[in-house]
């Protein structure tokens, strides 16, 4: 299956796009993006390289920069080039900086940007972004069935940051459920005397433990292992913004854009792999409800 209103880049001139939703201009190119677009009523699709999408994007123009690359462990992606995930670490590293620098660019004042990857490189990666944001967060999100490293202590989470430029305009606190045991239904933790305060919720903290990747295929939408929905949820109840931009340079399976859709944000996102992109377009027809209603912002 193709995706409709495709256009290469030599066929199209335009820098901006109607939005068929609210009837304006989506403001957020400032110049033709790179390779094969699909223009949908409340975002932007692109077939191409992150670092040549992210060039393309206005300054200042995103309200969150979602980052999710590759791990560089030599996994495969798709068919377009089956060894891009296995680069030397210098050549890695390069890749990185290019792709948060550009990202801080795009990134409004009070905006926020989230990385998600594995400490080893999450902690270059936020010493990279320090020079030019404000950091808020290193939040651990437990790995289920990790992998034995010699040497090593047992790799048990991701990493997750956040970033701001400059003090965030929005900040919310979730609240989840108290964990429960699967079987008697009973409060995991000892609450003591505060177990009534718990019964809406607990507050989030920065240690996810009930979340993990999407590994198994009756939950999968592609063959590549996917990020866990809830993650980019909680992201967008911390930090979105009705009618604000959600930019993502590495797509994967759209789960991100689904959740932006959902709490009625735009969006440019972007993949290097046709096939990925087709299913981001596919799963999107298929979006059905209304916008979430955000709370009340908590402001910090």
């Amino acid at each position: 299956m193709d995706l409709p209103g495709l256009y290469k880049d030599k066929r199209f001139d335009k820098t901006t796009f109607m939005d068929s939703r609210f009837n304006r201009m989506s403001p957020w190119w400032q110049s033709t993006p790179p390779g094969v677009i699909t223009c949908l009523g409340n975002g932007d699709i692109v077939i191409s390289d992150a670092r040549k999408f992210l060039k393309r994007l206005n300054s200042e123009s995103a309200d969150i920069v979602f980052l999710d690359p590759p791990f560089n462990l030599g996994k495969s992606y798709g068919a377009k080039d089956p060894k891009a995930d296995l680069l030397n670490e210098e050549k890695y590293l390069k890749f990185l900086r290019k792709i948060l620098k550009q990202s801080a660019r795009v990134l409004k004042p009070g905006g926020s940007l989230y990385l998600y990857h594995i400490p080893r490189w999450a902690v270059a990666c936020a010493s990279i972004l320090q020079k030019r944001l404000q950091f808020r967060h290193w939040i651990s999100i437990s790995m289920k069935n990790g992998f034995v490293r010699p040497n090593h202590l047992y790799p048990a989470h991701y990493a997750l940051l956040y970033f701001t430029k400059g003090a965030p305009a929005v900040f919310r606190r979730p609240k989840i459920a108290p964990s429960r045991c699967r079987h008697c239904k009973k409060l995991i933790k000892d609450y003591g005397g505060y177990e009534k305060f718990v019964r809406d919720g607990v507050n989030l903290s920065d240690v996810w433990e009930d979340l993990s990747p999407v590994r198994h295929k009756k939950y999968k939408h592609r063959k590549a292992n996917e990020l866990h929905p809830e993650i980019s949820r909680r992201v967008l109840e911390m930090s979105g913004v009705p009618l604000g931009l959600f930019v993502d340079p590495f797509a994967g399976a759209g789960s991100s854009l689904i959740a932006a859709a959902e709490t009625g944000m735009f969006f440019a996102a972007c993949d290097r792999e046709k096939e990925n992109c087709t299913l981001i377009y596919k799963r999107m027809r298929d979006l059905t409800g209304r916008p979430k209603i955000f709370r009340e912002d908590t402001r910090s």
